[in-house]
């Protein structure tokens, strides 16, 4: 097991507990495995069978943990109030739960002990110098990735619910809530149904993965655009940069109705986010992130370890499964039964589905248009979009005054030096182990290596076709304007190298004309920094007055008069 980083974790974060100095063997307190095993004996051995008993016997395991910070007031009245009738509950999910929290210490142990590649070409930026893929708090401003088994995230999920997480150091370093007591006793503070249909979605993964555990992994990533001009990193643009560049603008597909998470297009999915990842999942919140967490619940587990993120800062997740169906939105949200996640694994065992939580200004008003908060939000959004397998190319973007200068429809492979063999050399470092398999062993060093080449020339080709999806990102309860924002995106995607951006309008009457404008721009070779400077033109005026009418309309009167005239 690794030492210091991840001791400091387990011993300040997670409810296992060491067995000595001298030792780094986890395990359960005596007298909490009595509990589990009772429990996990059935109604019969436990007596537990209904939500009073349940709390009791999770108030007994808080109490055997020696966690001395109380719970929700009324989270014992909300288990009570949701499972007053739940026999298959009791009989089968609660025993399979306990199980799989006995087993905790032993994936605890296993993850820790799982050789990891230490050294890796393209992620240079934390004090480590290499890429360590263990369970620890991932500290803002240190890009890092944790990948854990869908069978570990299970366990620390059980844990939630069962509220064992220790709360302590929490709020001093800036983490969200991770047990599941909020969550309950608000469904009893205040009874709506969006909250019970939010349990519903998360109870319902319960009693899936006890039927039948999932097999593959998620990472977790903190990315993170360095502030200072680090050449090792890749650096948070100025407006200059954004000014002068001369990247084509990719293919933009608007689509009127559907859902991000439904889209069909091997791309990233954006999670309009809060600071604190997960936003209200466990309290009373039920919007875009809120959704997305309770039908994707292994989003959950980067609670526990993902602080709040700065202004340079995303975090990206790879290979959550979904579980559910719903329908409606907000007040009207209802779980609506199971979904049998169809999305392909990639090499290394995650299910290809990518989610970039970002989040934008909340509340920005008149502000956004400045140019401060125009660089913030295309910034944020380029660093959920890039790519950090590219770090190479995008140097190349920052700090060539010849890239700039190059033609707009100049083909950038020509341009950046070696893309492919950047590409492939970072997945021979970061990857490789996990595209091992049982057919390669017995192979000499070269059928090994030529083995190895072929995977990773399969992966180089299906990274460049990964591109964005996303819709009303920061609009909404946040106050952003939906112009501005689908705007910003655009950029972003384009200046990360994405092949297109599929975005989701929700019905927002704002961007009826979204389609048009977009299609006018691209049959022009608009380059980014042309739209950009278009952008902050308008916001300029816009925020002197001399204009109050939306960015597409300024832009493009033609759409809305049937002239041809232009700003």
């Amino acid at each position: 097991m690794e030492n210091g980083e991840v001791m400091n974790f387990v011993q300040g974060y997670l409810p296992v507990v060491v067995r000595s100095s001298s030792s780094s063997m986890l395990l359960w307190p005596s007298r909490v495995v009595e509990t589990l095993e009772k429990l996990s004996g059935g109604p019969q051995n436990s007596k537990v069978d209904s939500g009073e008993s349940l709390f009791l016997a999770i108030s007994d395991l808080r109490h055997n943990l020696s966690l001395r910070q109380g719970l929700a007031s009324s989270a014992g009245h909300g288990y009570t109030l949701f499972f007053d009738q739940a026999e298959k509950w009791f009989g089968e999910v609660v025993p399979e739960l306990a199980s799989l929290l006995l087993r905790l210490p032993s994936l605890l142990e296993a993850h820790y002990q799982r050789p990891c590649p230490q050294s890796h070409p393209y992620n240079k930026c934390g004090p480590s110098h290499g890429l360590k893929t263990s369970l620890r708090l991932l500290e803002s401003q240190q890009s890092g990735m944790v990948i854990m088994t869908q069978e570990l995230i299970g366990a620390l999920l059980a844990c939630s619910f069962f509220c064992l997480f220790p709360i302590t150091n929490r709020a001093a370093k800036r983490l969200p809530t991770i047990n599941f007591d909020y969550l309950f006793a608000s469904l009893y503070d205040s009874y709506t149904a969006k909250q019970e249909n939010k349990i519903k979605c998360i109870t319902h993964y319960f009693v899936r993965i006890c039927t039948c555990m999932p097999v593959g992994v998620v990472s977790f990533e903190r990315k993170v655009l360095s502030l200072d001009d680090n050449p090792s990193c890749n650096y948070y643009p100025k407006a200059d940069f954004w000014s002068r560049s001369s990247m084509p603008l990719c293919h933009f597909k608007v689509y009127m109705s559907g859902f991000i998470e439904d889209q069909s297009c091997e791309a990233i999915e954006v999670d309009f986010a809060n600071k604190y990842l997960g936003g209200g999942t466990l309290h009373r919140g039920c919007l875009q992130e809120e959704i997305r967490f309770v039908i994707n619940p292994e989003l959950i587990a980067g609670m526990l370890f993902l602080p709040s993120m700065a202004d340079n800062e995303t975090i990206e997740i790879v290979g959550a499964e979904r579980f559910s169906n719903y329908s409606g939105y907000g007040f009207s949200f209802c779980f609506a039964g199971d979904h049998v996640d169809q999305r392909d694994f990639d090499l290394v065992g995650r299910r290809k589905t990518r989610i970039i939580a970002m989040d934008a200004l909340s509340s920005p008003g008149e502000r956004q248009f400045g140019l401060d908060c125009l660089i913030r939000e295309i910034n944020k959004a380029f660093c959920g979009f890039f790519d950090q397998s590219k770090f190479q190319q995008y140097q190349e973007l920052f700090h060539s005054d010849e890239f700039c200068k190059a033609s707009p429809c100049q083909d950038l492979s020509q341009d950046l030096k070696h893309p492919v063999d950047i590409l492939r050399n970072s997945i021979l470092f970061h990857e490789a182990p996990a595209m091992l398999s049982g057919s390669d062993k017995g192979m000499s060093l070269d059928q090994l290596m030529n083995s190895l080449e072929e995977k990773c020339s399969q992966l180089v080709d299906h990274e460049h076709q990964i591109g964005i999806a996303t819709g009303n990102w920061g609009c909404g309860a946040f106050g952003g304007d939906p112009e501005l924002k689908a705007t910003l995106q655009w950029l972003a995607a384009s200046e990360a190298l994405r092949p297109f951006i599929s975005y989701y309008t929700f019905g927002v009457e704002a961007l009826q004309t979204l389609e048009q404008v977009t299609h006018w721009i691209l049959s022009h070779e608009w380059t980014v920094g042309e739209l950009w400077n278009m952008l902050v033109d308008y916001s300029s005026q816009r925020l002197k007055g001399e204009t109050n009418i939306g960015f597409f309309r300024w832009l493009l009167p033609s759409l809305f008069t049937g002239t041809d005239a232009m700003p």
